[in-house]
């Protein structure tokens, strides 16, 4: 995934569950970012652990950006 932010538009057109950096690039937050939310459990939408990789439901996340408050993890 590239450094630039997914529009909602975007992310409505992505697969049932995403790869961690592709979900950071939808919140507007940095992969490192991202991992260390999910790490500390801040995350604002379920992340599931497929084997050894984490994977974040893309329906989970296509609410919270259509309810907005995605900013949590912007601090």
């Amino acid at each position: 995934m590239t450094g630039r932010r997914l529009t909602l538009a975007e992310v409505r057109k992505l697969p049932a569950a995403i790869d961690v950096p592709t979900a950071a690039a939808a919140l507007g937050v940095s992969r490192s970012t991202a991992y260390e939310a999910i790490r500390i459990g801040t995350f604002p939408v379920p992340v599931i652990t497929v084997m050894s990789k984490k994977v974040v439901v893309t329906a989970a996340l296509i609410a919270l950006l259509e309810g907005g408050g995605n900013d949590a993890l912007a601090s």
